[in-house]
């Protein structure tokens, strides 16, 4: 259980860490409008790691099935929309995370799984 629930937390953090370190490094605010570049460029990261901490968390958890990539998947999507509501400003950044990162963690756990199959 201890494996199980170190391996959301480390999935999350990864998730998390480098959503925050996008925002640090490139000076932009997740709260105000950006160009249609920067959100490509966002959306493509934000995938990436999505899906690397996917695949991170079945290598740590080792259950060999999905239930926690769905767990991952709804916080990813339970933090979000709690920042939804309570930020102000642009939400681009959280529907991008309930929309399309939370689902990349599962994609995460699905390749990780096929490859471990084979």
């Amino acid at each position: 259980m201890l494996r199980k629930t170190l391996a959301v937390i480390i999935a999350y953090a990864i998730f998390a860490i480098t959503a925050v370190l996008l925002f640090n490094i490139s000076g932009h605010d997740p709260h105000q409008p950006a160009t249609i570049n920067f959100e490509v460029l966002t959306v493509v990261y934000g995938i990436f790691f999505s899906f690397v901490s996917g695949m991170v968390l079945q290598l740590i958890a080792k259950t060999g099935n999905l239930n926690l990539n769905f767990i991952l998947a709804l916080v990813i999507a339970s933090f979000a929309t709690f920042s939804l509501i309570q930020s102000p400003g642009s939400h681009w950044t959280q529907l991008f995370a309930i929309i399309i990162f939370a689902p990349a963690s599962i994609l995460g756990g699905v390749f990780y799984g096929r490859r471990i199959k084979r």
